[in-house]
């Protein structure tokens, strides 16, 4: 991984995603550099983004990025919502530490599948050469979230496993392909 992580409370603009974009094409992997050119900035050596205090943990670039003992610190500095926007972004240890803390955890299979759905209407648009505004597209969508969300819930609890969001969605999809 890189050197650290910097800590950027000001936010971005255009001329500091210019440069993220100068360090990565560097291939040095390193972030240290944009402390030193942005002084709002805060590099931290040796730590993980999983470091820094957030409400809301979206680990999204590859499986097992975020572990355990990520979990631990996001918990610690008040994290309460884990989504997996990558497949498999939690280790097993980094989903029961959640678990076992009350934080909610959604697991890739079920926070992904509003792409998979919205790839699934507009083959569904195509092939009956319908066309469907970006509202109608939306209300289809919300509804197909809302029934994974309420499969998952159903699920976990039919299996004594009540609010898990993991072991539902693991036996919903297992039953709707079985």
């Amino acid at each position: 991984g890189p050197d650290g992580v910097v800590y950027n409370p000001e936010g971005m603009n255009q001329q500091k995603l210019d440069y993220m974009l100068v360090l990565r094409a560097s291939n040095q992997n390193v972030v240290a550099p944009f402390a030193e050119k942005f002084p709002d900035a805060t590099f931290i050596p040796g730590k993980k983004a999983w470091s820094i205090k957030c409400d809301i943990a979206l680990p999204c670039a590859f499986q097992n990025e975020l572990t355990g003992e990520d979990a631990e610190e996001l918990i610690a500095g008040g994290t309460w919502l884990a989504a997996e926007v990558s497949n498999m972004g939690c280790t097993p240890e980094a989903i029961a530490a959640f678990q076992k803390a009350g934080i909610i955890f959604a697991p890739g299979k079920a926070v992904n599948a509003g792409g998979v759905a919205t790839s699934g209407l507009e083959m569904t648009q195509n092939s009956m050469r319908l066309k469907w505004t970006r509202e109608e597209v939306d209300a289809y969508l919300q509804r197909i979230m809302k029934n994974i969300h309420e499969s998952c819930l159903s699920a976990a609890e039919e299996y004594e496993r009540p609010g898990n969001y993991a072991v539902g969605a693991n036996i919903a999809g297992f039953k709707k392909v079985a």
